[in-house]
């Protein structure tokens, strides 16, 4: 099975959606899955962790929202994201809400992750 870094820089809720779905049907499928959110999808995780300030998100599109939330709850309970940057989610207002979710944050690469530490670990990188 294949090593698989999903780095998700796109801050759009459709895109961000596909990223979710993807990284749990490839850990399903048996491979070793590592989301890494970047850029503005860092703004999701401040929606999706019960933040305020993303409220047209869910008022424009609740079937969209409950999909997104109810996805992005299963990517982590099941262990698949495996950071967030740091210097991304403090640039979108997002920072606390990533530290009270209690996921990782990176910060290796001047404040982002770098993507050489997943390269140098087998990974392949993938980014939306």
């Amino acid at each position: 099975m294949k090593k698989l870094a999903l780095f998700a820089f796109n801050g759009d809720p459709m895109c961000f959606i596909h990223v979710l779905i993807n990284a749990m049907e490839l850990q399903e499928k048996g491979h070793e899955v590592a989301l890494v959110i970047e850029g503005s999808a860092t703004k999701l995780v401040k929606l999706l962790s019960g933040g305020s300030g993303l409220e047209s998100i869910e008022e424009g599109n609740p079937d969209m929202f409950r999909m997104l939330k109810e996805n992005f709850h299963r990517v982590m309970d099941a262990g698949i994201i495996s950071c967030v940057c740091q210097a991304c989610a403090k640039q979108m207002n997002a920072l606390e809400d990533v530290k009270k979710a209690g996921l990782p944050l990176c910060s290796e690469l001047k404040g982002h992750p770098s993507m050489s530490r997943y390269i140098e670990s087998g990974f392949e990188i993938i980014t939306f």
